[in-house]
């Protein structure tokens, strides 16, 4: 008995990491993240003290909730044009374009980068295929390409204002988009560097550009299903709101369906190809993968039994620990990242305990400073989770492993952070904060 108050009563920080160590534990073996992910899901629930009922309702909240319910719909609508943008030879064509005009090597990132401007939910289901059609040989480990995608698809999201984690830090801060932007684009430009330097290095270097791909249709008109996605996205959060006020997610659904209904119109598709596409295993199978992880993320995002937050206990025990406050900004935003797998889950769960640690009215270059290293840390712990969308689906579309993907990453996540943190006190110094 003794022994097992003792586990109930560990930190909580122990408890979300050694969930997530499970996951990758039970995936080793398994193979199937469907059954894994649940496995880490009850473990923590358990061992944070949830009765069987209350991991039951939890779960169903948010399985059932209209966030949850559209982010399903999404990705459905995301697998769906994808599949009718390969099915109609627009992707074919758009590799074929960018080939053309390209070396190799910089066509293997650039594809996965020009998805990565549309702010979708496990959008690197979009540019895994894109990718895969550029090594039409076959000739790149499966592994690497993985990496590639999932990196390169997520290099603008440090500050391009369409994605709701960039929204909702600038929200939280308090500085002006412009502001925001300007002083988070600098994490964009190392986030490439480091992809260059450990990952697309390792594609054999070809000709400048394949001159002889043939192209019918220029790149813009290849790329405009994906681009009026994005276009109309950004014109209804600016011209109605109120639709975003309503579901964060309308906005991005109603540009999807104007982006299939566009493609339809350039390139129709008969009947019985519509019945393939819709009615798809694969399609059912990431849309599982997706509610599971927002499962998991329930469970971060509740409260304890006792009342408390999860991040809020998080931040208590490490003040307790006396971890220095610098420490602090960026081990909360860092451990949040990890266990959500989501920016948006990041941002709301540390930033406002973040910046309430810096006290009344804070300087702005102290705001901008804190805010380069909070959403640096943050995001790298992003991209190293086990329970981030996009890393899941890339690793189901190449059949790669979960724990090699995130292993792999770890240098190029290293160089960004140290980066970062050069980048925080360069600012400090600069800006007299």
């Amino acid at each position: 008995m003794a022994v097992i108050n003792y586990l109930f009563a560990a930190p909580v920080l122990l408890k979300v990491l050694v969930s997530l160590g499970f996951i990758l534990l039970v995936n080793s073996f398994a193979k199937r993240l469907v059954v894994s992910i649940p496995a880490g899901t009850l473990l923590l629930a358990v061992w944070s003290g949830h009765s069987p009922g209350q991991i039951a309702l939890i779960a169903w909240q948010r399985f059932s909730s209209a966030d949850n319910l559209c982010l399903l719909a999404i990705t459905f609508q995301v697998v769906w044009l994808s599949t009718q943008m390969a099915s109609s030879g627009v992707m074919r064509d758009l590799v074929s374009a960018v080939r053309a005009k390209v070396p190799h090597r910089v066509s293997i990132a650039a594809l996965p980068a020009i998805i990565g401007m549309l702010p979708m939910p496990g959008g690197a289901i979009f540019s895994a295929p894109l990718l895969a059609d550029c090594d039409r040989d076959d000739s790149l480990d499966p592994l690497l390409k993985t990496q590639i995608n999932y990196w390169f698809r997520h290099v603008w999201e440090y500050w391009w204002p369409l994605y709701p984690g960039v929204l909702l830090a600038i929200q939280i801060t308090g500085l002006d988009i412009w502001q925001f932007m300007l002083v988070q684009l600098p994490l964009s430009a190392l986030s490439v560097f480091a992809g260059m330097m450990f990952l697309l290095r390792k594609v054999p270097k070809t000709q400048a550009a394949d001159r002889d791909e043939p192209i019918g249709e220029g790149l813009l008109k290849l790329l405009s299903p994906v681009l009026v996605v994005v276009l109309v996205y950004g014109i209804l959060r600016v011209a109605v709101p109120e639709l975003a006020r309503l579901n964060r997610y309308l906005p991005m659904m109603i540009g999807l369906v104007t982006g299939t209904l566009l493609l339809q119109l350039q390139r129709p598709l008969k009947p019985r190809d519509w019945k393939t596409i819709v009615v798809s295993r694969k399609t059912i199978t990431l849309a599982a993968l997706v509610a599971i992880v927002r499962v998991y993320g329930a469970f971060i995002e509740t409260r304890l039994p006792e009342g408390t937050l999860l991040v809020s206990q998080m931040r208590m025990e490490l003040q307790a620990w006396g971890v220095p406050l610098l420490l602090i900004i960026v081990l909360i935003p860092f451990f949040s990242g990890v266990a959500s797998g989501l920016a948006i889950g990041f941002v709301g769960a540390s930033f406002p305990i973040v910046f309430s640690l810096l006290g009344e009215s804070p300087s702005v270059p102290v705001l901008l400073s804190t805010t380069v290293l909070a959403y640096g840390f943050g995001y790298m712990g992003m991209i190293l989770s086990p329970v981030h969308i996009c890393l899941i689906v890339t690793n189901e579309h190449f059949k790669t492993r979960l724990v090699h993907s995130i292993v792999a990453l770890i240098r190029p996540a290293t160089v960004l952070l140290i980066g970062v943190l050069v980048y925080y006190t360069l600012l400090r110094l600069a800006l007299g904060g």
